[in-house]
């Protein structure tokens, strides 16, 4: 006789057996709105007719359904046009990373224009200096420079640090005849990976191109200043072998004595004359100088990063008017913002040793500036790993500039605070 099982065991069974009832009836209801979506976009509203009792009747279109997964399932359709069809395709999870990695197998496989494709959509999800300096590789490729130098832009703007993207923006440049902007970024490449062969190559490769091109013009603009001295003195030759001639004639008569005389006097004249077209060119050159060095300092503009800053610092190396020229472009405020993490020990040295050769005609600004500097990040580190030369160096600029006898006493305290930062005592 088989067992009846007891009450509980049979409520069970009732309960799971309802359960899965309704697991089927939300399945079927679910879809049948799938069906309802399909049905709707395939008919692309067109109104629905029937026959009743001979003649055409137009069904009226549905009310909408404002329920909220309604909402939902139609946002998503349209959202999924633009996104890589083979993410599609497998079911795989739709994101940034995975639009990168898709766009570096299209680019492997030299699709370069489908690999800008998904690296523009990694850079929708989530724009990162890696996807923009892929995306400027593609372009590359495809010989579209001024982008590719815009997108590594963008990508430095997220990541100072990237060096993949400053050489990428420097074969831009190169392309785009912007040799020396090219040439820093490529110097500033190897300044972050000094054994990077590639890195060392490309850095010769254009800083050879640069060079070329400055004595090309060098060489255009000698012959310009040579054919206007020629042109200036022509003049001034065949008015002196007119008169040369003419003294020639009327000395024959003269005795051996004043013959002499004369070819003495006209190794003298032509001396002269030498001697003040020299320094005629020499002025001109003097002139073109100074304006060269006003030109400069107007094209000097504030820097937005530490390799804006370096870059700008290194041009104007040997002329400290043009550093303090970009130092007083620069807010003081704005140094940490600037150098983030970035400041290395010789650029911090030679900064205030810019500073000291300002200091007397600009108090104010010399101690802000010193100020800002201690507040940029790893400055205690930075000085406390400096070498003994360049500390002695800060302690001669406090004591002899900084902090002499003819300091005003409202910048004395607040100097000699800083003297502590700058010349800590030993321990």
């Amino acid at each position: 006789m088989a067992k009846i099982p007891p009450k509980h065991a049979r409520d069970q069974n009732q309960n799971f057996q309802g359960f899965l009832n309704n697991l089927q009836d939300w399945e079927s209801s679910l879809k049948d709105k799938d069906k309802k979506l399909k049905s709707q976009s395939l008919s692309k509203e067109k109104p629905k007719t029937e026959i009743v009792g001979g003649a055409r009747k137009q069904i009226e279109k549905p009310a909408p359904n404002n329920s909220s997964t309604t909402q939902f399932d139609l946002r998503s359709y349209n959202a999924m046009d633009n996104v890589s069809s083979r993410f599609m395709a497998e079911g795989s999870p739709i994101d940034a990373s995975s639009e990168k990695e898709l766009g570096n197998e299209n680019f492997k496989q030299k699709k370069y224009q489908e690999a800008i494709d998904c690296y523009s959509r990694s850079i929708a999800f989530l724009p990162t200096a890696v996807a923009y300096a892929n995306r400027a590789m593609a372009y590359l490729k495809l010989r579209r420079f001024q982008e590719a130098e815009d997108d590594c832009t963008e990508a430095l703007n997220l990541d100072d640090r990237y060096i993949k993207a400053y050489s990428r923006r420097s074969t831009a440049r190169k392309e785009l005849r912007k040799l020396k902007e090219s040439v820093e970024d490529a110097e500033f490449a190897l300044r972050l990976e000094p054994h990077n062969q590639e890195i060392k190559r490309q850095h010769a490769e254009i800083k050879s191109l640069y060079e070329k091109e400055i004595l090309e013009k060098a060489a255009a603009s000698l012959k310009s200043a040579e054919q206007g001295v020629q042109r200036t003195a022509k003049p001034v030759i065949e008015m002196s072998a007119q008169n040369d001639s003419l003294q020639t004639v009327s000395s024959a008569s003269r005795n051996t004595g004043v013959a002499a005389m004369d070819v003495d006097r006209k190794k003298r004249n032509h001396k002269t004359g030498q001697e003040e077209l020299k320094a005629s060119v020499q002025e001109l050159a003097a002139r073109a100088a100074t304006l060269a060095t006003a030109e400069a300092a107007k094209n000097i503009t504030p820097p937005t990063s530490a390799y804006q800053f370096e870059v700008s610092w290194h041009g104007l190396s040997g002329d400290r008017s043009l550093q303090a020229r970009l130092l007083k472009v620069t807010s003081p405020v704005a140094l940490p913002r600037i150098f983030k993490n970035s400041l290395s020990a010789p650029i911090l040295i030679d900064i205030v040793r810019c500073i000291a050769t300002i200091f007397n005609e600009e108090i104010a600004m010399s101690v802000k500036y010193l100020e800002s500097l201690t507040k940029v990040s790893r400055f205690d580190i930075i000085i406390m790993c400096l070498p003994s030369t360049d500390k002695a160096d800060l302690v001669k600029m406090w004591d002899h500039t900084f902090l002499n006898d003819g300091t005003p006493a409202e910048y004395a305290g607040v100097l000699s605070n800083l003297r502590s930062k700058y010349c800590p005592v030993k321990l």
